[in-house]
């Protein structure tokens, strides 16, 4: 039956075959796409109020606090008892995310100090300001994953550009690029870091940039050794005699046979990207500290040794994410391994 199958078929197969990586798959693609509406599940504002029979979205709308029968015309303090009292009587209701608590979120009518324990308020605890920890690892989880995707998608561009071209013409092209790629390789990239850290306000849009203009480098080698390969292949010489334009042979003759070393290293580049942003924040070069982040729960983890919560907690998700992706990396390597059947 697998003899009757196209190649692209015969790898998804060969990749469904390995149970870990197949599995692994879907759990980390259903915790994404639900990290997307964090939102939905972590939240201070309602999802949906019913007032006096009319229907309001504080998610989509914001709405002041005499709508709802109070006093001042700022925006509704959803957390206020007399807010919660006035949408919860004479048939009026109120609908809460299943954690009702935003990554900025601060429990002023916690008990305990802050950091504080895990409780029935806060099911994973509260930080050293009294955010809730649970709502910061979902919205923490999300950037992660999201920059870790941006990064992953901006170097593996940029190294298969690099690489394609360098094997192609090779030559002194390729001399001299291989030296350009030498030197930019041995300058020292976290000193860089902290030096437009105490420059400029740290942000992903500068991070992005920054890890951006050295993480295309070691795939750019392994898309230079296939068109290294492949240029002097009998049917890419053939093309170039027909008058074939060089673009065309790169991309319908050459790129493709690249395509397996590029697959196969995505989830592992997926998962480098994300340690790069946890690292970073962790030292305090990542994002502002207001922004949801793995890496700043783990230094607030390490300051607070006492609050088991806050490192036990992180350390679960970020090492549960690293396995699954490297569980997928190892299927996809095995599925474009020519070798099996």
């Amino acid at each position: 039956m697998i003899q009757h199958l196209t190649p692209a078929q015969r790898r998804w197969q060969r990749f469904k075959a390995n149970r870990r990586g197949y599995y692994s798959l879907w759990i980390f693609s259903i915790l994404f796409i639900a990290s997307l509406f964090a939102e939905i599940w972590s939240n201070d504002q309602p999802l949906i109020i019913y007032y006096q029979g009319t229907y309001y979205f504080p998610l989509v709308h914001s709405y002041p606090e005499i709508t709802f029968g109070g006093d001042f015309e700022t925006a509704t303090d959803y957390k206020d008892l007399f807010v919660q009292q006035q949408l919860t009587q004479n048939g009026n209701w109120v609908l809460f995310a299943p954690n009702p608590y935003r990554y900025d979120t601060i429990n002023y009518n916690n008990a305990r100090p802050n950091p504080a324990p895990p409780s029935f308020d806060n099911w994973f605890g509260t930080d050293d300001r009294g955010r809730d920890v649970l709502a910061r690892i979902i919205y923490g989880f999300r950037l992660s994953v999201l920059f870790g995707l941006a990064l992953t998608l901006i170097g593996t561009i940029i190294g298969i550009i690099a690489g394609a071209l360098q094997g192609y013409f090779g030559g002194n092209f390729d001399l001299i690029f291989q030296r350009f790629m030498e030197i930019w390789g041995s300058m020292p990239e976290l000193y860089l870091l902290i030096i437009f850290a105490s420059i400029f306000q740290p942000n992903i849009l500068l991070l992005l940039i920054l890890l951006s203009l050295f993480g295309w480098m070691g795939l750019a080698d392994y898309v230079r050794a296939e068109f290294l390969r492949g240029r002097n292949l009998d049917y890419v010489r053939s093309a170039k005699a027909m008058g074939v334009p060089n673009f065309t042979i790169m991309w319908r003759h050459l790129f493709p046979n690249a395509l397996v070393p590029v697959i196969t290293f995505l989830p592992f580049r997926l998962s480098s990207s994300v340690l790069a942003l946890t690292s970073l924040d962790f030292l305090g070069l990542g994002v502002p500290p207001d922004t949801p982040s793995l890496g700043e729960l783990l230094a607030q983890g390490k300051e607070n040794i006492s609050a088991w919560w806050l490192s036990l907690s992180t350390f679960t998700v970020l090492v549960g994410m690293l396995v699954l992706l490297i569980f997928i990396g190892e299927a996809l390597r095995e599925s474009m391994d020519t070798r099996r059947n």
